[in-house]
C-alpha cells in the first residue's frame, strides 16, 4: 500500500507532467515584457500607463526581468497589462518519485557500505546479493522518512 507522501507525490507529478515541455521553453533575449509589447506594437508609454507606473519605470521593469531580479508582482501587474497569463510554478525535471528514489538509495547505498566497511574489518562480508537486498530494502524504508534531504536519518 502506497503511504500518503507517495500518492500526494503521484497527484502532484500528474499536475506537473503537462507543464514539463514549457521546462525548456526558452526566453525571449529581450525578456518576455519587451518581446510581448513590441509583438503587440505597444509602446512603453502606453505600458506604463497600463500597470500605472511612470514611463520611465518601464526600461527598468524590463532590465529587471532581462536580469531575473524583478519581483513577482511587478511581473503578474506586467502580464495583466498585457493581458496575459503569469504561469508560475516549479517543474520538476523528473518525476516527484524518482527523485525520492534516486536520493533515498544513494543514502542507502552510503549507510550499507559503511556497514559492509566494518564488517569486512571483522571478515565478515556480506554477499553481493545480500548488500543489494540491504540497500533496496532500506532505501524503500527512506524513502517515506523526514530527513532525506538533510542526511539525518540515514546516520
Amino acid at each position: 500500500m502506497k503511504s500518503t507522501r507517495a500518492i500526494a507525490r503521484d497527484r502532484l507529478d500528474d499536475r506537473l507532467s503537462s507543464l514539463r515541455p514549457l521546462a525548456d521553453l526558452a526566453r525571449p533575449h529581450t525578456g518576455w515584457i519587451r518581446a510581448l509589447r513590441n509583438a503587440l506594437g505597444m509602446s512603453g508609454a502606453d505600458l506604463a500607463r497600463r500597470m500605472g507606473v511612470s514611463q520611465q519605470r518601464i526600461p527598468a521593469i524590463e532590465r529587471g526581468e532581462q536580469n531575473m531580479t524583478i519581483k513577482l508582482d511587478t511581473l503578474m501587474r506586467a502580464a495583466d497589462a498585457l493581458d496575459c497569463a503569469l504561469v508560475y510554478a516549479l517543474v520538476p525535471r523528473t518525476s516527484l518519485n524518482d527523485m525520492v528514489t534516486a536520493q533515498s538509495q544513494r543514502w542507502a547505498t552510503e549507510h550499507v557500505r559503511r556497514v559492509t566497511h566494518h564488517s569486512r574489518l571483522e571478515d565478515q562480508q556480506p554477499a553481493d546479493d545480500d548488500i543489494a537486498a540491504q540497500i533496496e530494502e532500506l532505501a524503500a524504508d527512506l524513502a517515506e522518512r523526514r530527513g532525506l534531504w538533510s542526511g539525518t536519518q540515514a546516520r
